[in-house]
């Protein structure tokens, strides 16, 4: 398994931009597959984003154009930059360690607000 502790959330206006981080433990960091997804009160677990080992990188429709996913594995990190923030953007952020089973970080709360 991987620890994972995800920073950066926070409170901004609509239209604006924050960056996630999500810091891994473990030196096989590189080989695994890292996401992110978020969570809205009353709502389901939302997938967001995918990378792959290899750099790919894959996207829910509903913030495809506006977020972007990346990581450095020279620093067991993989971020997500969230561009044109919305309202509804309003959730819980989680990393994910794409392992079997994955492994979650503990969240970092994002509030848009109007």
């Amino acid at each position: 398994q991987v620890q994972l502790v995800e920073s950066g959330g926070g409170l901004v206006q609509a239209g604006g931009s924050l960056r996630l981080s999500c810091a891994a433990s473990g030196s096989r960091f590189s080989v695994n597959d890292m996401g992110w997804y978020r969570q809205a009160p009353g709502k389901q677990r939302e997938f967001l984003a995918r990378i792959t080992s290899g750099g790919r990188t894959y996207y829910a429709d509903s913030v495809k154009g506006r977020f972007t996913i990346s990581r450095d594995n020279a620093k067991n990190t993989v971020y997500l930059q969230m561009n044109v923030l919305k309202p509804e953007d309003t959730a819980v952020y989680y990393c994910a360690a794409f392992l079997v089973p994955t492994s979650w970080g503990q969240g970092t709360q994002v509030t848009v607000s109007s």
